[in-house]
C-alpha cells in the first residue's frame, strides 16, 4: 500500500576543486525556495543511484560524461515530511571540469557553488548541513 510507504529520493552532493572545495546547491522556484543538492524521489523500478543521477541531469543538466562519482562515500538522511518517514540518499560527484555549465530546470531560480560554511548556512537544514561536513571531511582526507 503506497499510503504508508516510506518516502524515498535519491540526490548527488556535487563538487568541485577551484582550487578549494565548492559545493553545488539549487535554490527551489517553489515552497521556501529552501537550497538543495540535486535530488528526487525514486521512480519504480529505478535504483537510487539511476535516480540521483537521472534528477541531477534534470535539474542540474549535469550527465555521468560531466561527473565522476566519488567510491566509498554515501549519506543515507531520514526525516519526516509532513508526518510521513522520509529517506534520502545522496552520493558524492565531482565535476570533472569546473567551468561546465549548470542548466537549471524549472524547478530551480538559481544555483550557486559554495565553500563549506557557506553551503551550511544556505542549506539551512542540520542533517544536510552534517551531509556536506562528512563529505569534506571524507575529501580531504582521501589521498587523491
Amino acid at each position: 500500500m503506497a499510503s504508508s510507504q516510506a518516502l524515498r529520493a535519491a540526490g548527488l552532493i556535487i563538487f568541485r576543486r577551484v582550487p578549494q572545495i565548492q559545493y553545488l546547491l539549487l535554490q527551489t522556484s517553489y515552497g521556501q525556495h529552501h537550497w538543495t543538492p540535486p535530488k528526487g524521489h525514486v521512480d519504480p523500478g529505478e535504483s537510487d543511484l539511476e535516480t540521483a543521477l537521472r534528477e541531477t541531469q534534470e535539474e542540474a543538466g549535469l550527465t555521468t560524461e560531466h561527473l565522476n562519482i566519488v567510491d566509498n562515500f554515501k549519506k543515507v538522511l531520514e526525516y519526516n515530511v509532513r508526518g510521513k518517514p522520509k529517506t534520502v540518499i545522496y552520493w558524492l560527484a565531482e565535476l570533472k571540469n569546473s567551468d561546465t555549465p549548470v542548466v537549471l530546470s524549472d524547478e530551480h531560480q538559481k544555483f550557486e557553488w559554495l565553500g563549506l560554511e557557506e553551503a551550511c548556512a544556505y542549506s539551512g537544514y542540520q542533517d544536510m548541513q552534517e551531509a556536506l561536513r562528512d563529505a569534506h571531511f571524507f575529501l580531504n582526507t582521501q589521498n587523491t
